[in-house]
């Protein structure tokens, strides 16, 4: 999968993922892909529910370590 963009939101906690993903995601094209890294477990479900509620597609979700890996696709 190519990415596009890479975010780095380890030690932040909700909201502040989804609000930097969401500029992030403002400032990209069409069919871009998003990478997004945070530490914070409940990134997981607020990132499924950013994806329903903005229509952005998440195309993939890890867990590596400490860390939660979400790639979104942008509108």
């Amino acid at each position: 999968m190519d990415v596009h963009k890479e975010l780095d939101t380890r030690g932040l906690n909700c909201p502040l993922p989804i609000l930097k993903a969401k500029k992030a995601l403002a400032d990209m094209s069409s069919g871009q892909v998003l990478k997004v890294v945070a530490t914070d477990p409940g990134s997981v479900r607020d990132f499924q529910a950013f994806a329903r509620q903005t229509g952005n597609e998440l195309v993939e979700q890890q867990t590596q370590n400490t860390d939660f890996i979400h790639f979104l696709r942008r509108r």
